[in-house]
């Protein structure tokens, strides 16, 4: 199987972003991918929460999520969308954070909401309250495709070492991180998070990643850090994408799920403790 990792940098306007992402999308399935992901935040990324009322729409009204399940379906492909912000029904009128397995005939497979929220002080000047804008989900997920068993997680899901052990546990063979990933944080942990969500697991991990300076009609922008990769079952590093947009594809033999899992069984040698 070979996949496609997208790479962006979206700025907080979804429409101007749609086309590019469509062109990425195109690039990857010319390209041969069986499996074309993309980023987290692949709409639009925004500091405003007022900007985001604003753009953001309900999953039913979404033309983003229209847009890409109508090109998965021309492209006969399988797409990841890493995830959408969209408008929910809460009281609280908090958005959610959602990834979208859509299949080759563009219905979606499956649905996951970012369970763990990204509410940390980076800096002085860099201070991230997720939960203020978007509520967090509460279930797991793992899909079942012609392709593979996918497990699916969003960006800082990826500190939490328990949920993948839960995914590997329910048979995942690949699990997704889509992120737009701190640049700060990026530099001193991305890559070795998900090569250790690889070993502990024994999947392929697939992480799509936003990259380089979002601008904001609304606000002061941001940096994400890129550096799209996909880590194979025993750790090592098969593409990294860098640090500008574009598609890095990546070969897939899930053989190497059972190898790893048969050298180090450890999914199988849980012990209780006190």
């Amino acid at each position: 199987m070979r996949a496609g990792l997208v790479q962006l940098t979206v700025t907080d306007d979804p429409s101007a972003n749609l086309p590019k992402t469509v062109a990425r999308i195109r690039e990857a399935a010319e390209g041969g991918a069986d499996l074309i992901l993309t980023p987290e935040c692949t709409n639009a990324l925004s500091s405003s929460r007022a900007h985001q009322r604003e753009v953001f729409r309900h999953q039913e009204d979404d033309p983003t999520l229209s847009a890409l399940r109508d090109e998965a379906a021309r492209l006969g492909k399988w797409l990841l969308i890493g995830s959408l912000g969209l408008k929910t029904h809460d009281e609280d009128g908090r958005f959610a954070n959602r990834s979208f397995l859509i299949g080759p005939d563009g219905a979606i497979a499956a649905q996951y909401d970012k369970i763990h929220m990204f509410d940390v002080n980076v800096s002085e000047t860099e201070v991230y309250r997720e939960s203020s804008g978007y509520r967090p989900g509460r279930a797991a997920v793992v899909a079942d495709t012609p392709l593979a068993r996918i497990g699916m997680t969003v960006c800082y899901d990826v500190r939490f070492p328990a949920l993948y052990r839960h995914l590997a546990q329910e048979g995942a063979q690949i699990i997704t991180v889509p992120a737009a990933f701190n640049h700060l944080t990026g530099q001193a942990h991305w890559e070795i998070l998900l090569r250790a969500r690889a070993i502990e697991t024994g999947c392929f991990i697939l992480a799509p990643a936003q990259t380089g300076f979002h601008a904001e009609t609304h606000g002061n922008g941001r940096r994400t850090h890129g550096q799209s990769l996909c880590i194979a079952p025993w750790g090592e590093v098969l593409a990294d994408g860098g640090d500008q947009p574009g598609v890095t594809f990546a070969e897939i033999d899930l053989a190497e799920v059972d190898r790893a899992r048969t050298r180090i069984p450890s999914l199988t040698h849980d012990r209780p403790f006190v």
